[in-house]
């Protein structure tokens, strides 16, 4: 029998649909799950492209059964089970073969992984995948970390199976070790932001404007037509419409106002906390979705704080409408702009040298936040990898047309009483980047007071202490 290009374990829902997408693209894919019989059923389900697939029903079959050097995708819950796979793979792999976690893993998981890896063991890539489940079929956008060697082992069946834009493969190796996961997590935590953002915009039209579902899902759809084209406005305009079976109500009235998290926006908050990098949307995003999980405390708090209900904006004019759209516009571009700005710092801290500009290049089809204006970021970066997004030409010009509608949606809903954290922080990060000279003065003269920790004079070198202890 032929050997299968690359393996596969877990047959999970991204897993079952990633081995289609390989065996689909002419690729032969040898594929194992802990439980033999899902992998006889993945098998015997697969219909035309079971001759491309080889069930294994032991991992040391599933190892014979790849062409050397092997590499071995991963799809298993990120944390122990990817350790655990890891260690129980290794005894039938050899030195040049690769195991590729393309979980939703912590970077510095990947980066200890690839150490723990001896001489004589395989190598570790760590592999970021979005799409979700339609992505995984058809075509995701793929983050890779790892050696150029093992990339180029990999590289052809990437390219087959990750999104198209304009005929360019959205796949790339981004860096040695961690950065592929790196690069995943950051845009986990735009994709919060941006989640965050609508669903405040969501709240002002529902809560301030009095509208119905599916009022609010047609300037979503018309929104989607014009600079917020997007994947995430045009599933909105369609969760937005659509109707539930059960009650004949709108589908989204029927939801629990909860979001989940599964950590990979709580990840992209904390590295940027650790490398002193503002990222304030991510966070008030992060805050709010921990704040929806409050159902029985916000229940009680709205009854002990009647009397401050909510009242309807006094502006409810189309004006108003086309203020939340440029808004909502120019509080995407600075979260973007803070998770780029967080991947670069990540970037030279850990001398990963990812290239930005590739980064926004293959986040244009398959991933989760693509959007329209990925090419403008990507036309950005070149040349200036390190500079902030807020700073290139273009976005400079773009925020000066939205910014004061973004502002006028935050002082409206702040008056209101609905909560916009996430506008609002992107914001205070815009107004705050922009001002030559801010407030920290003050905060330098009493760090300086209480533990004296010295400061900057204006225009001189060396460091400084204050008067305070001379009488007055």
């Amino acid at each position: 029998m032929q050997q299968a290009d690359i393996g596969l374990i877990g047959l999970g829902v991204m897993g079952a649909n990633l081995a289609l997408n390989i065996a689909e693209n002419g690729y032969r894919v040898a594929v194992f799950n802990r439980t033999a019989a899902k992998t006889r059923e993945f098998y015997e389900e697969a219909g035309s492209l079971k001759e491309q697939i080889i069930p294994c029903e032991t991992l040391e079959e599933l190892a014979k059964n790849i062409r050397a050097p092997r590499p071995i995708i991963l799809m298993v819950k990120a944390g122990e089970a990817v350790d655990e796979q890891v260690a129980a793979l290794k005894p039938f792999l050899a030195r040049e073969d690769i195991i590729i976690d393309a979980g939703n893993a912590n970077f510095h998981d990947t980066v200890r992984r690839l150490a723990e890896l001896g001489p004589n063991d395989p190598t570790f890539v760590g592999m970021g995948v979005s799409g979700g489940e339609e992505g995984a079929r058809h075509g995701p956008s793929i983050m890779v970390g790892g050696t150029p060697e093992s990339y180029a082992r990999i590289e052809p069946v990437l390219t087959a199976i990750s999104a198209k834009y304009q005929g360019q493969s959205c796949s790339a190796l981004l860096g040695p070790d961690g950065a592929g996961h790196f690069v995943k997590t950051i845009h986990n935590g735009i994709e919060y932001a941006d989640m965050q953002m609508i669903a405040e915009v969501y709240g002002v039209l529902r809560d301030g404007l009095g509208l119905e579902p599916a009022a609010i899902g047609k300037i979503f759809e018309k929104w989607n037509a014009g600079p917020l084209n997007s994947y995430l406005v045009e599933i909105t305009a369609k969760v937005l419409l659509a109707v539930d079976r059960k009650t004949g109500k709108p589908a989204v009235d029927v939801i629990l106002d909860s979001a989940g998290q599964k950590g990979t926006g709580r990840w992209a908050a904390i590295e940027a906390q650790m490398l002193g990098i503002p990222a304030t949307g991510i966070e008030a995003a992060v805050a709010a979705r921990s704040i929806s999980s409050l159902v029985s405390q916000r229940g009680e708090a709205s009854k002990a704080y009647s009397g401050l209900e909510t009242a309807k904006l006094s502006d409810d004019s189309t004006a108003f409408v086309d203020a939340l759209e440029q808004g909502l516009l120019a509080g995407k571009i600075a979260a973007y702009a803070q998770g780029f700005d967080v991947m670069a710092g990540a970037s030279k801290e850990h001398g990963w040298n990812v290239p930005l500009a590739t980064t926004a290049r293959i986040w244009r089809a398959g991933c989760i936040i693509r959007s329209q204006f990925l090419d403008q970021i990507a036309d950005a970066f070149e040349g200036s990898e390190g500079k902030n997004l807020l700073l290139a030409p273009a976005f400079v010009e773009r925020m000066k047309s939205t910014s004061q509608s973004l502002r006028k949606v935050v002082a409206e809903a702040a008056l209101a009483g609905l909560p916009v954290p996430a506008l609002a922080a992107a914001l205070s990060y815009f107004d705050s980047f922009r001002q030559a000279r801010g407030t920290a003065n003050l905060i330098q003269a009493q760090r300086d007071f209480f533990g004296a920790h010295g400061f900057k004079r204006i225009g001189e070198e060396g460091d400084f202490h204050g008067p305070w202890s001379e009488p007055a």
